[in-house]
């Protein structure tokens, strides 16, 4: 039987259960039509010159779906593609402990999920699987929207007017005038009694030393 429909026909009988021995990240990933999307695959285990496979399945699991071979990972030989995969989309390559599966130029046929599997003997392990989604537009995060809190409203008293123009009345002016002008009068009938008297007071001593 040629290896690619064993393989496909071992996943087909296995029991696809997540395992935390090939741990895959992320869980979900959207990228745009024509990018680069990248699915990692970390092996808890030293898996020595054991091979890592990816494999692609395009519907939800159920007992219908299948498998895709897409390629595999080989110490010596490095990326082996599957038959009927374009290769030059398709890239794997190993850094440490980690498997990651580059997907160049998606386009939305290529949206499943995509699971990291080896061989073991007699069972396969399987990751919990990558879901890949690829769409035309990328969703913008909305921006929440900011709340215009209404004016408080300052109730303010009025102002007392103030008054403008001359404080006194014509009448009170008057008054005022008036009193300047009698003390004035009576400042000049004190001044010239005290110079009579002044001028009485030295006639008489010159008449007495005469």
């Amino acid at each position: 039987m040629r290896p690619r429909l064993w393989l496909l026909l071992a996943a087909q009988l296995a029991v696809v259960r997540g395992s935390s021995v090939l741990q895959q990240t992320p869980a979900y990933i959207q990228v745009q039509t024509n990018k680069m999307a990248m699915l990692s695959c970390e092996a808890k285990i030293s898996l020595g010159n054991m091979r890592i496979y990816w494999l692609r399945q395009r519907q939800a699991p159920s007992s219908d779906s299948h498998h895709e071979f897409l390629a595999l990972w080989d110490s010596t030989k490095g990326t082996v593609h599957g038959e009927e995969v374009e290769q030059e989309k398709i890239a794997v390559f190993r850094d440490a402990s980690r498997f990651i599966l580059n997907l160049t130029s998606v386009k939305p046929e290529d949206s499943g999920i995509y699971f990291c599997m080896i061989i073991g003997s007699p069972e396969l392990t399987f990751g919990k699987g990558t879901q890949l989604s690829v769409v035309d537009f990328l969703p913008t995060t909305a921006q929440p929207t900011k709340k215009s809190t209404p004016k408080k409203r300052v109730c303010r008293l009025p102002r007392p007017a103030t008054q403008k123009g001359p404080l006194c009345s014509p009448i009170t002016l008057g008054l005022l005038v008036a009193g300047v002008l009698v003390l004035l009068v009576s400042l000049g009938v004190a001044i010239h009694l005290y110079c009579r008297r002044r001028r009485a007071r030295l006639r008489f001593i010159k008449q007495f030393y005469k």
